[in-house]
């Protein structure tokens, strides 16, 4: 076994059981070690601190696999996908949805390997080395556990080049008993998932991450309770999973704005799938900033706005410039809001903690001239939990505020 010899003081952080090793962390190691190899984390005075995937290319050296003494082999990866889908099956996601996440990385005990679960399809990301190197050896492990037959990977993600790894999009696994690649492909774009009696239509060949925002799941739901009798603006909106919940829930109106043509149309397509009053939604295609500030000079208002941005921050570094466009967007948000109207305002950027997000949405409804209380708190589904030891998994960050 390969070994990385930390720095003095730099094993504290594997004490507290946190899973990433700096490269600034290690004192020494060999430099012939394969990328994606298994290598043991030692203290400088050569006590076992925890086994590891080596990634060459990437700032996060190495990923901790187990802080046990243990084998990292096949069985390893059964164990922790086994204990992944009995933790799923304790929560009863499935009495809610036919789609959910199997598999979160480092919270799930398998850092970098992410796996939704879309009815009889698998979409399986691998976003580092380590993940990469056992990504054949997981996919039969899941097919097995799972019974699932059909795995299509969606390894494209931009963390992929920075630990020196091209994108990938393709089949991974397919029954040949049922159908053909070409057929199992065609279904890949028109997949139909249910959660709490509503469908939607999934395209996980080309939609964002795997297909479909399964970590908003319960707050679509939420949110589609407090859409009654409201004129509501989903911002940000893709497919309409919140515009479809507000429908469903019996909204005055919605007005669902995205800059992607392709996912408004399926979004209008959800409407019809779930035979939901047409008359009443409006789409509109462009950008959210733009259309916000339009809505303003405008004196447009409404009774709920739900901001659901992409990532604006991936790492802290980017939290500054992060800050002033989530500022911006809740300015003009709660300056649209009608007196007695909610905003749902979401962050999914890690360089954003819960913190900083409360104290952005404090002063854009300061700067807005507005008073407004916070009402409840959000965030990501069971399905995506959150290892005491990894707060970084803890990604997606919700407020719901009330405009006095």
């Amino acid at each position: 076994m390969m070994n990385a010899i930390l720095k003095p003081g730099r094993e504290k952080s594997l004490l507290r059981h946190h899973p990433w090793v700096f490269a600034s962390a290690i004192q020494s190691l060999d430099e012939t070690i394969a990328s994606g190899s298994t290598i043991d984390l030692l203290a400088p005075n050569g006590q076992f601190l925890a086994r590891a995937s080596y990634s060459p290319h990437s700032q996060i050296r190495a990923r901790v696999w187990t802080f046990e003494d243990e084998p990292v082999d096949a069985e390893f990866f059964r164990k922790r996908i086994r204990a992944a889908i009995q933790l799923r099956g304790k929560l009863k996601v499935e009495s809610d949805s036919n789609a959910w996440r199997l598999i979160h990385a480092e919270s799930d005990g398998i850092p970098g390997i992410v796996v939704d679960r879309y009815g009889d399809v698998l979409v399986l990301q691998s976003s580092t080395a380590g993940a990469e190197f056992w990504k054949d050896a997981i996919a039969d492990i899941l097919v097995e556990e799972t019974g699932v037959p059909n795995i299509y990977e969606r390894s494209d993600a931009d963390v992929r080049e920075l630990e020196g790894l091209k994108p990938i999009n393709g089949v991974l696994r397919y029954s040949s008993i049922r159908n053909s690649e070409a057929a199992f492909k065609d279904r890949l774009s028109n997949i139909v998932i249910h959660e709490h009696n509503l469908k939607f239509k999934v395209d996980v060949q080309h939609g964002h991450k795997t297909g479909f925002y399964l970590d908003q799941r319960e707050n679509r739901h939420r949110a589609g309770k407090l859409a009654e009798d409201r004129d509501v603006l989903n911002c940000f909106c893709y497919t309409g999973g919140f515009s479809i919940n507000a429908l469903a829930n019996g909204a005055k109106s919605v007005v669902s704005i995205d800059s992607s043509a392709d996912a408004l149309a399926l979004l209008e397509e959800n409407i019809t799938l779930n035979n939901l009053p047409s008359e009443k939604h409006v789409s509109l295609e462009g950008d959210v900033f733009q259309l916000l500030r339009k809505f303003r000079d405008e004196a447009r208002s409404f009774d709920m706005i739900v901001l659901d941005p992409p990532k604006f921050a991936p790492t802290s570094a980017h939290a500054e410039k992060a800050s002033r466009a989530y500022k911006d967007i809740n300015l003009l948000a709660f300056k649209l809001l009608r007196p007695g109207g909610i905003l749902v305002t979401f962050s999914c950027s890690g360089g954003v903690d819960a913190a900083l997000f409360q104290k952005i949405a404090a002063s854009a409804a300061l700067d807005a001239g507005v008073e407004a209380t916070i009402v409840e708190h959000l965030s990501q589904g069971g399905d995506h939990p959150v290892s005491l030891h990894f707060p970084e998994g803890a990604y997606l960050k919700g407020l719901v505020c009330m405009k006095r």
